[in-house]
């Protein structure tokens, strides 16, 4: 036996973080819901996992993390059904509500976008153990707004303009705008302790198979798809980080209100000429879509709430690297002999 002092021993000995507590993860299976369920196992926590079909292939890879075998429970549940979401949500600690259309069909968005939201929230308060639901939303909900002056920063303060969006026909932005503000009503009617983080593009390493709708904004330039790019600025952040936020705002007591989640905004033109840096095997657009108008300005952002609970930022072109290694990885994108050794 080694023998080892007193603080080493009571180092060792320590429990981890989510040891004894049980939480829920709504969309367990997505590209956002698979990171927060592979942090949430690495800290100890037991899980039970909402997906569409626990037995589809398409879930082995939540099966195959570390500690899923003993802590990991994948149970059927749609978000339209609110008894399946009862019995997910019943006897656990906490709810992370990932699980949210993505389409800009306004039937097949905005409707189970709110009843889903609402589920959630009145199953968490029926449990009578949920202390704390962490929602995730979208910059969608946050930054469609005409009217807000080009030298404002965005911040959880803001809001999307619905007007805008249902004249835009931006369906999927009024869906997560009005999801998340029915959540705010349900959690204050019933009086559940909700906190929302609020993320910008997400990209990094898929942990599932499928390329999603934010890593195809990536792919289409790589794969010959798209042959410019647009005038056009978007905030970005790593999938791991926004993993690590949702945990973050979940575990500290004194979390509340929203919490914008972002690094960086890019111009398009940015993005492109961060992957042709690093990966110039690929037929990666050079010129854009709108030759007349100005270049469009990247907008200002505020990530402080995030940082001043400890998180620290991947910077974007990091994020943009490990997206293009994952897709070579998963066989999606073929791996050219490089002409470029470059990393961020």
């Amino acid at each position: 036996m080694t023998v080892v002092d007193g603080g080493d021993t009571a180092a060792a000995a320590a429990p981890p973080p989510g040891s004894g507590q049980t939480v829920c993860v709504t969309g367990a299976g997505g590209y956002i819901g698979s990171w927060i369920v592979k942090l949430l196992l690495q800290r100890g926590y037991a899980i039970r996992g909402t997906v569409r079909n626990p037995d589809d292939a398409k879930n082995a890879h939540l099966r195959a993390l570390p500690g899923a075998a003993e802590r990991l429970e994948l149970r059927a549940a749609d978000l339209l059904d609110y008894e399946a979401i009862r019995a997910a949500v019943g006897g656990c600690h906490g709810v992370f509500h990932t699980a949210s259309p993505v389409t800009d069909d306004p039937e097949q968005m905005v409707e189970p976008a709110v009843r889903g939201t609402r589920h959630v929230i009145d199953a968490a308060a029926e449990s009578g153990t949920v202390r704390r639901v962490v929602l995730t939303s979208s910059i969608g909900a946050v930054a469609m707004d005409p009217s807000r002056p080009p030298g404002a920063v965005v911040d959880e303060s803001c809001w999307s303009d619905l007007d805008f969006c249902k004249s835009t026909k931006n369906w999927y932005c009024y869906g997560k705008a009005v999801a998340e503000k029915a959540a705010w009503e349900a959690a204050a009617a019933r009086g559940v302790d909700l906190v929302v983080v609020v993320p910008v593009l997400v990209q990094g390493p898929a942990l599932q198979p499928a390329v999603n709708a934010s890593l195809m904004h990536v792919l289409k330039y790589l794969n010959g798809s798209a042959k410019t790019f647009a005038n056009a600025v978007q905030a970005y952040v790593h999938v791991r980080d926004t993993a690590d936020a949702h945990v973050r705002v979940f575990e500290a007591p004194g979390a509340a209100g929203r919490y914008l989640c972002a690094d960086a905004v890019l111009h398009r033109e940015d993005v492109v000429a961060t992957l042709r840096k690093f990966f110039p095997e690929y037929p990666v657009p050079e010129r854009c879509s709108d030759e007349v108008n100005p270049r469009k300005e990247p907008y200002k952002i505020s990530n402080q709430r995030l940082r001043d609970l400890g998180l620290e930022f991947t910077p974007a072109a990091q994020a943009l690297y490990e997206t293009v290694i994952c897709f070579q990885e998963k066989g999606i994108l073929p791996v050219h002999a490089p002409s470029s050794t470059l990393q961020p």
